[in-house]
């Protein structure tokens, strides 16, 4: 969370309405460990990790909406060890999300 702060207090200067995103819970492989947060600003501006491939563009786009109505969210992402690589991920499983919205 730490290197995420100067990005964060940079978008709220610039007044910009900034969302946390935090895994909440691994099943099976997952690029990143639980605990692992990345910051989305109202312009799409993000810093950190949560996942990789086409998870870390979806945390984005449930951010935005979750900054619009200001209601924090628990997203699920999963995809089977078969099919990962072909969306761009490295490793199969399943992995919650906690996306609030930080004032």
């Amino acid at each position: 969370m730490r290197e995420l702060l100067p990005d964060i207090q940079r978008w709220n200067n610039e007044g910009k309405a900034v969302a946390l995103a935090t895994v909440v819970k691994v099943y099976g492989s997952a690029p990143r460990p639980l605990g692992a947060k990345m910051a989305v600003s109202s312009a799409g501006e993000m810093a950190g990790s949560v996942s990789g491939g086409c998870v870390e563009g979806a945390v984005v786009q449930e951010a935005l909406e979750i900054l619009r109505s200001r209601t924090p969210k628990l997203v699920a992402f999963g995809i089977s060890d078969e099919s990962a690589w072909e969306v761009g991920l490295a490793c199969g499983g399943n992995i919650e999300v906690y996306i609030e919205p930080i004032y």
